[in-house]
């Protein structure tokens, strides 16, 4: 598989490093609107540099690309590809309207290509550990789950787009949030069937800076998300509460459970942890183009995105969002 990669910001080396160690995957292109950031992501494998997608992909020297650009840029690339012939592995958030979403899957399959949303947290160790225990039935059934997250919208932290809610969607919500919630919804094995949600904008910034969304999942399941900027500390924090027992996870230090009164150490965290689920990531993607299921559904993807929306409406109405009569409601998670 010749691999693409269009935009070389962020993550853009972790799928370059990923591709260098899968056998039969050649990273052959890097697109990105400043050359020399396209540059530095292809010179270690010898990729081709472009700045004009379209270009990259009229070349004919990709057979597959990695999406890895602002939000509401995702579906003109992902049609395009599908154009071409091309598969994708998009990077969350799906696209910023599930209209959107629907289009861009209508466009692969009408053009036979596969289309996988990216969604590390389903390939990070330390949460692969606390879905396993979680299988197993040790704990119990799963009751309440929160997932504590920082981050800095501070204005000037971050590239201009995360500001501007036509190119990002929106703020930590869309960002830090959809996150949050596909590893929340995984872990707690079922859809949301009602959301509220609050928001601040701190710091002058003209998206939210910070928020908490509530959850009420369909098999019962508590969910609440709190996400904060320029904390004292960085936090990424997840607590699932179960019958007999709970479980912390942290990508800094592991995945630590606890059932009366023992704990146990279920992963210790290392330095190769996130290279290592990129790699998985792609993996799968790769299996997902040869004929497999991939490892996060689409349905799910499409699941998050609705969720980022309905919080924003329950922002908005100051109310609680009903899901339970979406049309998407029936549909279950996977992984």
């Amino acid at each position: 598989m010749r691999l693409g990669i269009v935009g070389a910001g962020a993550v853009a080396g972790l799928h370059a490093q990923g591709a260098s160690v899968l056998d039969g995957v050649e990273l052959s292109a890097v697109c990105d609107l400043k050359e020399e950031v396209a540059a530095a992501v292809a010179q270690p494998w010898g990729a081709a540099v472009f700045t004009d997608y379209n270009a990259m992909l009229a070349a004919g020297v990709v057979d597959a690309v990695v999406i890895n650009t602002p939000h509401s840029l995702h579906k003109d690339m992902v049609l395009a590809a599908a154009k071409h012939g091309v598969h994708v592995l998009v990077e969350k958030p799906m696209a910023t309207t599930l209209a959107d979403c629907l289009l861009m899957e209508k466009a692969c399959a009408s053009a036979n290509v596969v289309m996988v949303v990216g969604m590390i947290q389903h390939f990070m160790a330390e949460k692969i550990a606390t879905q396993a225990a979680l299988a197993t039935g040790q704990l119990g059934r799963v009751l309440m789950i929160h997932d504590y997250r920082s981050t800095d919208y501070r204005p000037g932290t971050r590239p201009d787009w995360f500001f501007d809610k036509a190119v990002s969607g929106g703020g930590a919500f869309i960002n830090i949030g959809a996150h949050c919630l596909d590893r929340s919804l995984w872990l707690g094995g079922a859809r949301a069937v009602r959301i509220s949600a609050t928001t601040l904008s701190r710091f002058g910034a003209p998206v939210e800076t910070d928020g908490t969304m509530e959850l009420l999942l369909a098999n019962g399941v508590q969910l609440r998300v709190t996400i904060v900027s320029d904390t004292p500390r960085n936090i990424d924090e997840m607590l699932v509460v179960c019958e007999r027992g709970t479980i912390t996870v942290d990508p800094r230090q592991g995945t630590f459970m606890k059932i009366d009164g023992e704990r146990t150490t279920l992963h210790t965290s290392s330095p190769d942890d996130i290279q290592t689920a990129f790699t998985a990531q792609l993996a799968d993607f790769v299996a997902a183009v040869g004929g497999a299921e991939p490892g996060v559904s689409g349905e799910h993807a499409k699941h998050v995105v609705e969720l980022v929306l309905a919080a924003y409406d329950s922002v908005s109405m100051g109310t609680a969002v009903d899901l339970s009569d979406s049309p998407m409601s029936s549909l279950q998670p996977t992984r």
